[in-house]
């Protein structure tokens, strides 16, 4: 299975941990240190598993929105949103826990046109305040149907947000586009024309998962 580059890296880190507390213990032969060693040993482990990125088989309907993380729905609502027309934009948006796979994709085709990143508070990502309060990245991506925001949320346990994308690439429908390290949220703002699949409480899977299909035109799967 593929794993972010962010994972070798940290896993690095531990392995080189280990490797030290099991020469010491070789100079000074104390349990201790061996009990050390099997700890960071199950950080690397874990590091591995958290950073994993698995291919994703995409839908066959082209003109469907998909998730852009994978977790369970907590929010789906339409609400007024910078650079939306007057109606608002649908947000739904997905809770990660540690145990998710935390790559975020792109949920439609289309250009980056700006990505930002706000400094801000660490709330639980269940907050209703954490959107406009907490440590965030936007990614705006123009599609054909209109404005497409994914915003990458912090929270209690997550402390990085990672966008890896810029402004003026040219995205597929599932491209990665960044993760957040150790859970957190990923609202995912579609335009007006866009009506929900999903319902709070549902899991999806970033890359795979239909959330929301535009309406009037025949999104039939094929």
């Amino acid at each position: 299975m593929q794993i972010d580059p962010d994972g070798y890296k940290l896993a690095a880190f531990f392995l080189a941990g280990v490797i030290l507390l099991g020469g010491g213990y070789l100079v000074a032969p104390h349990k201790v240190l061996l009990w050390f060693a099997a700890v960071v040993c199950l950080l690397t482990v874990f590091t591995l598993f958290f950073f994993r990125d698995p291919q994703r088989i995409e839908p066959e309907d082209a003109d469907a929105a998909i998730s852009a993380a994978d977790g369970v729905v907590v929010d789906v609502s339409r609400v007024p949103a910078d650079g939306f027309d007057s109606d608002g934009a649908l947000r739904i948006a997905v809770f990660m826990n540690v145990f998710n796979v935390h790559v975020n994709r792109s949920p439609l085709a289309g250009t980056v046109v700006k990505t930002c990143h706000r400094r801000g508070k660490k709330l639980s990502a269940y907050n209703k305040r954490a959107e406009y309060e907490n440590e965030h990245g936007d990614t705006d991506i123009e599609t054909r149907f209109g404005l497409v925001r994914v915003r990458q949320i912090a929270g209690l346990i997550a402390r990085r947000v990672v966008t890896r994308v810029k402004k003026g690439d040219v995205l597929n429908r599932t491209d990665r586009i960044g993760l957040i390290r150790f859970g957190s949220r990923v609202d995912v703002f579609l335009p007006g024309v866009f009506e929900p699949v999903v319902s709070n409480g549902v899991r999806v899977r970033a890359g795979e998962t239909v959330i929301a299909r535009p309406t009037g035109i025949d999104n039939r799967e094929k």
